[in-house]
């Protein structure tokens, strides 16, 4: 548990020296009972950021922190940058008004279909906090009425005219 939780410290720190995003958020522990030493803890790291060997900064950080502690880092998977399609993009600003366009780690399945070369973009709907996939996530309401009339926009230009 010392190891994991100094990982996760070095994975904050890492992250901020490189701007990048760096979360643990999914940990398991053996045996995992309140009164119990853990055997075993294991976390999942998921690192992120627009420039590759930043993001391989933070992880050897990482795995340089969590070899103090006898532990090891394995890379379980890597996805690249989503870059959505452009065309795409300005289209859906255009039809919405010149909606800000913003960079974003964000993959999801829109960065599956992305990088499997099938033009992609995301809708945001406004979070005032701009944490996501945390406690603090939040939108109000009207914001979220503002995006649903925005995809049914956007949903209906794509899909072309409709027959009367």
């Amino acid at each position: 548990m010392l190891g994991l939780a100094a990982a996760v410290i070095a994975a904050r720190r890492a992250a901020e020296e490189n701007d990048c995003l760096a979360t643990v958020g999914k940990v398991e522990v053996v045996p995992g009972g309140v009164n119990a030493i853990a055997s075993c803890a294991t976390g999942w790291l998921d690192a992120r950021g627009r420039d590759p060997e930043a993001v391989r900064r933070v992880v050897a950080e990482v795995s340089h922190v969590a070899g103090e502690f006898d532990a090891l880092v394995t890379e379980e998977s890597w996805t690249p940058t989503t870059d959505f399609d452009a065309a795409l993009v300005a289209r859906i600003a255009g039809l919405l008004d010149g909606a800000p366009v913003i960079p974003t780690g964000a993959g999801h399945d829109a960065g599956i279909l992305a990088n499997a070369g099938v033009p992609t973009a995301m809708l945001f709907v406004r979070n005032p906090t701009g944490v996501s996939h945390s406690p603090d996530e939040w939108a109000s309401a009207d914001d979220c009425l503002t995006g649903v009339a925005a995809l049914a926009d956007v949903v209906a230009e794509l899909a072309g005219p409709t027959a009367a």
